[in-house]
Order: C-alpha cells, then structure tokens, then sequence
C-alpha cells in the first residue's frame, strides 16, 4: 500500500499537542483512567453471563474460562499500552491501524469499533431495563409490560395471556441520560464513574468475602465436565467456547485507548490505567466465579442471566440479592457510559481524516466535546436498545471486539519494523512473540464463537465498506494531501 494512504506518524503527535477551542480538553489522570476501565469492564458480562457460560460450556471451569479470555486480553493490552504511550490521540485502534497498516485497515477497524462500542452500549441498556423491572417488582411496582419490551418480544401477563412490545422505554432514557453526561464533558462523567467504579467494586468484594465460606466442594466435582459430544458442551472445547463468551466481560480497557487526547500525560498514564484495570479485574473475575459455582451447581444457572441471585440464595445473606441488584442498576449506567465515550471519539478522529463528515469532530465550545456527535449516537444507539432485542445484539459485541485486538497485535509488530526509532513511553515485551500470541488467542475465541455471529459481522462491515467507498476514499486528507504537505494542512 503506498505510503501516503496511511497516516504519518508526525501529524499525530502534532495533533496530540494542539490545545485550543477545538480540541479535546486533557482532564483525565491514570487513577481516573483505571476507574474508567474497571467501570467499563465489571457490568453487565459478569452479572449474567458468567453464569450462562458455566451452564452451557464450561462447568465450574468457567475459572478456566475467565483466565483464557484474559490471556487474549493482556497480550492485547500490551500491545494497547505501547500505541497509546506513542500515539496519545483519540481514535483507539482505528488511529493506530491507520499509521501502521494504511487507510483501508484503519477504516475496517473504525467501522468494526462501532459495531463494539454501540451494540455494547445497547445490549447493557436493555439488560439494566430487565434489572430495573425486577429490582420494581420487589416492592408490587409494575411498568407496563408493551414499554419494557422490543416490539419483536411478547411478554406473559399474570393472566396467562401474551402482549406484544411496543418499545424498551428504560432502555432508551438511560442511553438518553448518559450521552447528556458526556456532553457535559468527560471531567464530570469521569467523577460519576469512579463513585460509580467504586459501588461495583465494593460489591463483587463482598459477594467473594460472604460466599467464600459457604462454598461446597461438590458442587465443584467435576471441575471439567465431561463434553456431552457436542463440540461446545463441556470438556476442553466448552472452556474454550466459554472463553469466547465470558470474553464478552473484559470489554471497556480498550476503550480507554480512545481517551488518549483527553489524558494528562498519555506517556505514563496510559499503560497504567489499562494494564491496572485489566490486572485488577482478572483477579476479582476469577474469585467471583469461583464462589459462584461452588455456591451452586453449575446446572442451576442454565437459563438464568442473574447467577449473582441464584447462588445467594444458598447463603443466608438473601438481603445482598436486592443490594446486588442496585448495585447493578447504578454499574451498568457507567458501561453504558463508557462505551458511548468510546464510540463517539472513534467516530471523532475519522471525521478529523475526511473519512466522516465533519458534524462528528465539531466540538462544543463551552463543554470542548464532541457534543453534536454524542446527540446523534444518542438517536441511534436510544432506538437499538428501545427496539432491538437483547439476544440480536448481544452476540455482535465480542467478535467485534476480538477482531480489533487482531489488528492492534498486528500492528505493534509491524510498527517494530518500519518505525523502529520512534519514541515509546512503554513497549511491548517479547515482540512479535507477544504480538502472535495475541493474534492466535484471538483469532481462537473467534473461531469458536456460533457462525451466525460470524454472519452478522460479514454484513456489518460490508455495510461499512459500501460507505467507505461512495464517501470516505473521495474525502480522505491522507489521500488528497502529500505527507509533507498534509502536516501543514492539519494546522
């Protein structure tokens, strides 16, 4: 590819430099980047699919699971660590491609990070309205059902007659509450987050510390269940398809890559907040599921998307279900946050490259966000969760992101050889062995995700490129300016 379809690497630290009306405001620190991750990470995967994932494949060594999916992930996030330390820029690995592999991958990429950021976002918004009806119900307070359901969903009244929804009303006034915090800017939704981060944390702990005694040891025989002979159910190959699934947990360290031109000195608090919050939240993974099966047989989470319920009530503290339950509640308004943030600053440095029109870098000039970008997702992600259902978009979210770690492992490598001399805050060890083991351990969970979901992807992006082709490639300022000159032009 020639060298003027990818990005120089000297535009972006020029543009990481810049201050002024119209650039990001630099608010962030590291602390508030690994609350920012954490935020993103514990939500909605780890208070329902961990339990569906030790049901249908992996048993109680969903542990197992949980430890592969992180592998993937710390290979990812090193190689994460060293681009963002480089390129302290907003765009995540869509800036990142566009410097090491050209246009067309950082298109891919960018188009692939908006199936991640906006499915993940509406998937948790209509899985915080499930939690919301049931946290009312507790207390005879019932919304109706045709308002919490997408119209391709019936619900059961108590009559025993079936209604068909109209729209996911909670779902979409949460998308609505989340994207005005971000258009107040990034300062204040940080602060929300880590009070937010803080709740959540607090009680994933005391779910470990409670429960830990009242683990049962048979329930955690045998730690491998044997595969029923359908690849997938049990065995190796349902640790490995658990993987694949509970992966879906680990989403939001990667998002803070997209926060890089909001950080104060990228450098050094880049690595930190994502590397931190992937360590810290491994370790809270792996004890939380731990406790969690031996509390109760792996088989009574089958069906259920609240295995946090479900094992409490084999200990006498039934009063945590309900605390759980808010915890919830208030958690996954930080994913969703979260994962708004990411997809609006993505579609921020493509707009920046031609590649989008540019409604989607115009930032406010009070607040110095990208506000009327966060409006428009706003509309977008508010009618995917108020009338998609949850199983259609859940899937979507891992394969995209998988796909992501991909590029940006592929990168790092690349970028060792034909930018060996660049200054790096932080580099990668063991490069490319690092940078391949990433590659593999991805590309694997994503062989052993269901093949509609690969299907879905197909369409997806091939969406992505029809835009590409009839918009992005005729606005491109890569290929319309010389790399000499498209510095000068960028001022």
């Amino acid at each position: 590819m020639p060298q003027y379809f990818k990005k120089p690497l000297s535009w972006l630290l020029q543009e990481s430099g810049q201050e002024g009306a119209h650039t990001l405001k630099r608010t962030l620190s590291a602390f508030q980047l690994v609350t920012l991750g954490i935020g993103g990470i514990i939500g909605a995967g780890l208070f329902s699919l961990s339990g569906l994932a030790a049901a249908n494949h992996s048993g109680p060594a969903v542990t197992l699971s949980f430890i592969v999916a992180a592998i993937g992930c710390a290979f990812s996030g090193l190689c994460y660590a060293e681009f963002s330390s480089m390129i302290p820029v907003a765009g995540s690995a869509y800036t990142y491609a566009y410097t090491t592999m050209g246009e067309m991958i950082a298109w891919i990429i960018g188009w692939d990070l908006v199936l991640e950021f906006s499915v993940g976002a509406a998937t948790v918004a209509i899985s915080w309205s499930n939690y919301l009806v049931k946290f009312l119900s507790t207390y005879d307070i019932y919304l109706p059902p045709q308002l919490v359901h997408s119209p391709f969903e019936t619900a059961q009244l108590a009559d025993g007659s079936t209604v068909h929804g109209i729209m996911n009303l909670p779902a979409a006034l949460v998308i609505l509450a989340m994207s005005w915090l971000l258009i107040r800017g990034t300062k204040g939704s940080a602060l929300w987050n880590t009070i937010v981060v803080v709740l959540k944390v607090g009680v994933v702990v005391l779910f470990i510390a409670l429960g830990w005694k009242f683990i049962q040891p048979a329930n955690l025989q045998p730690y491998i269940p044997a595969n029923t002979g359908v690849f997938g159910e049990y065995g190796w190959s349902g640790i490995l398809r658990g993987a694949g699934v509970v992966f879906f947990v680990y989403l939001g360290f990667d998002i803070i890559a997209a926060a890089a031109q909001e950080t104060r000195n990228p450098k050094r608090n880049m690595p930190i907040g994502i590397l931190g919050s992937l360590l810290v939240c491994t370790v809270l993974f792996i004890l939380f599921a731990h406790v969690m099966t031996g509390l109760a047989p792996y088989t009574a989470f089958k069906g259920n998307a609240a295995p946090v319920a479900v094992a409490i009530e084999h200990t006498p503290y039934t009063w945590l279900g309900q605390m759980i339950i808010i915890a919830i509640l208030i958690g996954y308004t930080s994913v969703i946050l979260v994962d708004l943030l990411g997809q609006t600053r993505v579609f921020y440095a493509m707009s920046k490259d031609g590649l989008l029109p540019k409604i989607f870098s115009e930032i406010h000039p009070r607040f110095q966000t990208p506000w009327r970008s966060n409006i428009l997702f706003c509309i977008f992600v508010g009618l995917f969760a108020a009338f998609v259902p949850i199983r259609v978009v859940g899937e979507m979210t891992s394969i995209g992101t998988l796909l992501a770690f991909v590029i940006v492992c592929a990168g790092v490598w690349i970028m060792r050889h034909t930018m060996p001399d660049a200054p790096r805050a932080f580099k990668t060890p063991l490069v490319p062995l690092v940078p391949i083991l990433g590659i593999v351990t991805c590309i694997g969970m994503m062989v052993f995700l269901p093949w509609d979901t690969w299907l879905r992807l197909i369409v997806w992006m091939a969406i992505g490129m029809v835009i590409y082709f009839c918009y992005g490639k005729k606005h491109s300022l890569v290929r319309k300016q010389p790399p000499a000159k498209g510095l000068k032009a960028n001022r």
